[in-house]
């Protein structure tokens, strides 16, 4: 038996085997314990790349370059391939991804599974949406180009599909140019809520990247109180600053967790009061697109017990109220979050049957593992998510339940048909009893 666990511990799941996949060839389900799904590099939280009692194909050695047309910026690699790999060959040569989450140690075909989403939804949608094409190999032998144009409903069930159409092989996806490394950021300190909606409104008129770090304790006249950073690829100049990416590591497991309320009322007053640059600064994109990058194992923070990860999104309509209450439920239990991001979502509609990505507002947090009482406050925030109309992004979950997924993602029983029949994954199993 192996255990295997997500990013964020949680939960752990027991898989029968791992079966490293060289090439493209899904093993015989008559002798390979039933049933089958894609893990690539580990990044996703929860559960939706963990397989219970089943095999898990890992893909990273799947990570061959196929195609890369400097001209137009178009590329075609392996599903294993990292999105760090990507960038380390599309940089040199001026492009750059359309749309990335917030590690480069994702795969491409996690990236797709989960039609992730970036700072610049507002501007340029998720992931499938720069997604030409991409190769799906089913159980039942069958080969399927698809691309938006052709094969349309299994490209739209795979885009957010969370691994269960089949084995993606190859996928090939539009590069946006830049001119060189850097960022032109400008960060703004806002009091509280109420002033992020506009600062927030009228950021996103003149930036394609935008995202705000929230103090989810901060009460009162200060609640909602936060930073927003604002970016774009910096234009062409003569003279650039030199960067070198230092690397932190967490070398142990702490016996419990360093994030406490002690620990995070201070993190946060200190996070809140740095010095911010709202005439810009020249940032490397590495640093804007991937800070917790830097810091190797920073899971290990939270102790053995991992941390739940909880991101919803909630319609435009009920988004200020919906907020307000997560925030003020949050504040109230004292279980706060350090890492605490707020954005709004564009208008774009999502290509995947299951994409998350929506037009509304979306909170991104993490909570340490203190059992009943953590999972009796997530409850209390699946309500708030619920009676707003909104939903959970499967990506990061480890516990909805059934009737919050199917309510957020009304396409699940037509999406249902399309699965490979030899694929599944522990919340898949979880979320359609």
């Amino acid at each position: 038996m192996n255990k295997l666990q997500s990013w964020n511990r949680l939960p752990k799941i027991t898989s029968h085997t791992v079966h490293t996949l060289n090439d493209y060839a899904i093993p015989n389900t008559s002798r390979t314990p039933y049933p089958l799904l894609a893990y690539g590099n580990g990044r996703s939280y929860g559960d939706v790349c963990l397989n219970n009692k089943g095999t898990l194909l890992h893909t990273r050695h799947l990570d061959r370059f196929i195609s890369f047309d400097r001209n137009t910026g178009f590329l075609r690699c392996e599903s294993g391939t990292t999105l760090q790999q990507i960038l380390q060959l599309i940089v040199p040569h001026g492009w750059f991804l359309p749309c990335t989450p917030g590690t480069q140690y994702a795969t491409i075909g996690g990236a797709l599974a989960n039609d992730v989403h970036g700072k610049n939804h507002h501007a340029q949608g998720s992931f499938g949406h720069h997604v030409k094409a991409f190769e799906l190999i089913r159980s039942t032998g069958e080969v399927l180009l698809c691309r938006p144009d052709h094969n349309v409903e299994m490209f739209q069930a795979t885009v957010g599909g969370l691994g269960l159409t089949g084995l993606l092989s190859w996928i090939e996806i539009q590069l946006i140019p830049i001119s060189n490394p850097w960022m032109w950021v400008e960060s703004h300190r806002f009091e509280n809520l109420d002033s992020f909606w506009q600062l927030n409104q009228e950021a996103e008129k003149l930036w394609p990247y935008t995202v705000s770090w929230i103090d989810c304790l901060a009460g009162g006249n200060a609640r909602g109180r936060g930073i927003l950073f604002a970016g774009k690829h910096a234009a062409s100049q003569t003279l650039l600053p030199s960067y070198k990416q230092r690397s932190k590591k967490i070398p142990f497991d702490p016996p419990i967790s360093l994030i406490n309320r002690l620990s995070l009322r201070s993190f946060n007053a200190l996070y809140y009061r740095q010095s911010i640059k709202p005439q810009g600064s020249l940032n490397h994109y590495s640093p804007y697109f991937y800070p917790l990058d830097t810091i190797q194992n920073w899971n290990r923070i939270y102790g053995h017990r991992g941390f739940y990860q909880y991101q919803c999104v909630i319609p435009p309509e009920t988004a200020k109220e919906g907020v307000s209450l997560l925030l003020d439920t949050i504040a109230q239990s004292g279980q706060g979050s350090f890492l605490a991001v707020l954005k709004t979502f564009g208008e774009l509609p999502s290509v995947g049957m299951l994409s998350f990505a929506r037009p509304g507002t979306t909170l991104a947090l993490d909570f340490p593992n203190r059992g009943i009482k953590t999972l009796e406050l997530l409850k209390r925030l699946d309500a708030i998510v619920s009676e707003a109309g909104g939903a959970l992004y499967p990506a990061k979950d480890a516990r909805m339940p059934p009737s919050i997924f199917q309510s957020g993602f009304p396409q699940w029983e037509r999406f249902s048909s399309l699965i490979d029949p030899a694929f599944s994954s522990h919340f898949w199993q979880r979320v359609t009893v």
